[in-house]
């Protein structure tokens, strides 16, 4: 038997565009815990925000944040990456002081200098990052992506170099089951090597559908989270089918099919912890 106490909560910008409102609606109508907020710092007030989650019985429990590219080599690109972070942090203590995410640029897989210059600015500016969080008692989950979406951490092995590099006390990794269906070996076993440096945890199945829907070992994945110790929140991240993975807007009613998925995917992890 797998004991899972963990809340499950999911990401809002699955829904894409909707309004926050019936995002809300719909995270509740599915029987989830609460969400991973959209990191929307110029066009969602975070009182309103908080109002809206707390009046469906969500809690916030981390931020996404939107595209910054805080590796790149030109420092008016990255210092404008860093700069959204600065403001994210404020943003986000209005929201109750929720777990900031942070990666880089998604979609850039390559070094615009070198892949060594880009890894040093990398670990300078989650440095910058985390001593803006802590300032603010904040905590940072640096998640790790597929090279698909990125030439930087893309294993929970080059995690915990980037977290000894910057070496700060509020920073532990965000591995997500649908990058490590690409990137690990054997995703549990990089779950175990995480260890007490896992902060948050993300899941999809292996096509970015509902758990259950694809060929990842979750029974495995949840047993190596219990081995841990994790006892924070499942996140889910689940997509609907259709072209550019970039964008959660498919045809066909896309997010009835998220509904659906984050409903089945919530009864589907219960059921692997009874």
């Amino acid at each position: 038997m797998i004991e899972m106490t963990a809340k499950i909560g999911c990401c809002t910008w699955i829904f894409g565009s909707a309004p926050l409102g019936d995002i809300a609606q719909r995270v509740r109508r599915s029987g989830l815990d609460g969400v991973e907020l959209f990191g929307d710092v110029d066009g969602l007030d975070p009182s309103s925000a908080r109002n809206i989650l707390n009046g469906e019985g969500l809690d916030i429990f981390s931020i996404t944040p939107g595209d910054a590219d805080i590796s790149h080599p030109d420092a008016a690109v990255r210092n404008a990456g860093i700069d959204y972070y600065d403001r994210l942090m404020d943003w986000a203590r209005a929201l109750g002081e929720p777990l900031i995410s942070c990666h880089g640029q998604v979609g850039r897989i390559k070094p615009v200098a070198s892949q060594q210059e880009e890894d040093e600015l990398l670990v300078a500016s989650v440095d910058r990052i985390c001593a803006m969080a802590r300032a603010r008692g904040l905590k940072v989950v640096f998640e790790i992506l597929n090279r698909y979406e990125t030439h930087q951490v893309r294993t929970v092995s080059e995690g915990l170099a980037l977290l000894d590099a910057v070496n700060a006390d509020n920073l532990r990794l965000l591995p997500d089951a649908y990058h490590m269906n690409i990137e690990e070996d054997d995703p549990a076993a990089a779950l175990l090597e995480g260890a007490g440096r896992i902060g948050l945890y993300h899941a999809a199945d292996s096509n970015r559908c509902g758990i259950g829907q694809g060929h990842t070992d979750f029974t495995a994945q949840l047993s190596a989270l219990r081995g841990i110790g994790y006892s924070g929140p499942i996140i889910l991240e689940t997509n609907a089918p259709g072209p550019n993975p970039f964008s959660p807007e498919k045809s066909g009613g896309f997010r009835e099919i998220v509904e659906a998925q984050l409903s089945a995917s919530g009864t589907e992890l219960r059921k692997l912890a009874a």
